[in-house]
């Protein structure tokens, strides 16, 4: 199967942002990774995106836009193109062929089968002159499915480029630390297994937001003129959600820092990291078989509490904790190369989650696209 150039955008559950990568790959195990850009949110749209959470409560179906969602829905979408002409007056020679857009996610209830991602593809392609491939959870959904995660095809697919150094190290887990943590699950051979974990930057970033006015906790500098308040990080691990097997997905809303309050500034913020790290590695307990190797990628793996304690943690089960980059991989730009993997996967008619991954009824494809002349297609 011939190669195909894809741009894959993500705004994730940070809302920090615009990722942007380049992939070409055939949607299967060809994968060759090209540039990647940041284009950051300035704090006061960031802080819109935070109020649509609320509005974006009120949706009982997937095209309702109460308040102005509508008017952010099109603003994010032409700040995503705006981010591809950018890059690509800066990449001249990048020649993509469709753009895999996620879209901002306002609201996630697979209990409902319901799930909002902000994001206009047919705006997007016709602002752009290119195809997009756009709405990638609803069907899945549809099908059963939790609608989450959808990056474990594409960590499949680096699963069999690890270094040579790695090859003994199946099963792999390739960790997403972003907003919310999730997991995938690798066998040596097989469909891959996963599911959100819990938390991960979000609780820290609200925490030093609500109680330091900054919007992160930069190379955990606060957490490190702190201690771990274990019985806090014991109240969040109680959450009933940690007792649930996979298949499952979080919303935003799920965690809160109620349990947190009372917690001075730097306390809370090693703490929530602490919560982190523990909710990832009581993952492995709704793993098949126990991991010999976890990969760490996302904005989580740069705050060295948490992946201090993951390699603490995984070390008692026996385990290696790399960062992506340790595998030659770019953990920053890897949900948006996730994403033009997936946009290619849709064209082709590939499954994009299994049974294993959300809980489908059988392997789902999914996704609209639009073209730039204003056609959509399921």
């Amino acid at each position: 199967m011939a190669l195909k150039c894809a741009i894959g955008l993500m705004s994730g559950t940070s809302m920090d942002g615009i990722d942007l990568a380049v992939l070409e790959t055939d949607g299967e195990y060809a994968v060759r990774r090209g540039s990647s850009a940041f284009f950051a949110y300035e704090a006061g749209f960031r802080r819109r995106i935070e109020a649509a959470l609320k509005t974006a409560r009120s949706i009982e179906k997937r095209d309702e836009r109460p308040g102005d969602l509508t008017a952010l829905e099109g603003e994010i979408t032409l700040r995503h193109a705006e981010a591809v002409r950018a890059f690509l007056a800066e990449h001249p020679d990048c020649r993509p062929d469709v753009i895999g857009f996620h879209g901002q996610t306002v609201l996630h209830r697979p209990q409902e089968a319901l799930t909002v991602q902000l994001g206009d593809g047919p705006l997007l392609a016709g602002e752009t002159g290119l195809p997009v491939i756009y709405d990638m959870r609803a069907k899945d959904m549809v099908m059963g499915g939790q609608g989450a995660p959808l990056a474990p095809a594409y960590h499949a697919a680096l699963a069999r480029a690890l270094p040579d150094r790695y090859v003994g190290s199946f099963p792999a887990v390739f960790v997403n630390i972003g907003g919310i943590s999730n997991v995938t699950f690798v066998p040596a051979a097989g469909d891959p297994v996963a599911f959100d974990s819990g938390p991960g930057n979000q609780l820290i970033d609200q925490w030093v937001m609500a109680e330091g006015g900054v919007p992160y906790d930069a190379d955990g500098m606060i957490a490190s003129e702190g201690g771990v308040a274990q019985a806090v990080v014991g109240r969040y691990l109680a959450n009933p959600f940690f007792d649930r097997g996979a298949p499952k997905s979080l919303d935003r809303g799920d965690f809160t820092l109620e349990e947190a309050a009372g917690l001075e500034l730097a306390d809370g913020a090693r703490t929530l990291a602490a919560v982190s790290a523990e909710a990832i590695l009581k993952a492995a307990a709704y793993m098949p078989v126990p991991p010999k190797l976890w990969v760490l990628c996302g904005g989580g793996r740069k705050n060295p509490h948490i992946v201090a304690d993951l390699r603490e943690g995984a070390a008692r089960m026996g385990a290696t904790v790399i960062l992506a980059e340790d595998a030659g991989f770019d953990g920053d730009a890897m949900e948006a190369e996730a994403w033009a993997y997936l946009a290619v996967r849709s064209q082709e008619g590939l499954a994009l989650t299994w049974p294993t991954t959300t809980g489908c009824r059988r392997p789902a494809t999914g996704g609209q696209l639009a073209l730039p002349g204003g056609a959509t297609a399921a």
